[in-house]
């Protein structure tokens, strides 16, 4: 197995739009009912294309044997902007810049396609992501995490902070967990 993290950038969107919708498919199934994952891929989930421009977004590729070139498996960022969760279409975003002096980086947009999860993929992006809020001058991260990430960032050194509720489009909610770190440099 050989990963490559990069930056995602536009032409990725189609692969990253069916790498979240496997992983919130084959992932959260044991977490959330099948109504708070349709709500949540139609109003809380997706590309947020302002982390591709701002150049906080990961990928992880895959070199795939039966393919002439890698492909992606896995996403997530990093953002120094307001927003805690959410894609595009997700109405509840704030966009202002966040100041590192005072505010805590967003760890934001982690999937990982079903078929490539436990494999360490989903800890190589967040190290990227936590090494590149460092290099932007934040000491702490937060997130909000799914029900179904939560085991992974309390390993990964997060803490509970409060438990949310998204609302979704449809009607349900979707229950997340605001998580938090200090970070130092190494």
């Amino acid at each position: 197995m050989s990963t490559r993290i990069r930056h995602a950038t536009p032409a990725d969107v189609p692969r990253l739009r069916e790498v979240i919708e496997a992983s919130v498919r084959g992932l959260q199934a044991g977490d959330y009912t099948p109504a708070q994952i349709e709500g949540a891929l139609t109003s809380v989930y997706g590309v947020d294309s302002q982390l591709i421009a701002d150049g906080t977004y990961f990928v992880a590729e895959e070199a795939i044997p039966e393919s002439a070139k890698p492909d992606i498996v896995a996403c997530g960022g990093w953002s120094k902007r307001k927003t805690l969760y959410g894609g595009d279409q997700f109405a509840g975003r704030e966009d202002s810049l966040l100041d590192p002096q005072r505010d805590a980086a967003k760890i934001r947009a982690f999937f990982v396609h079903p078929d490539w999860a436990r494999r360490g993929i989903g800890s190589m992006i967040l190290q990227a992501c936590e090494n590149a809020a460092l290099a932007a001058g934040f000491t702490r991260l937060e997130m909000g995490a799914t029900l179904s990430g939560v085991p992974f960032y309390r390993a990964m050194g997060y803490s509970e902070v409060e438990n949310q509720s998204a609302p979704l489009g449809n009607g349900e909610a979707l229950p997340i967990v605001r998580m938090a770190k200090q970070v130092v440099k190494r």
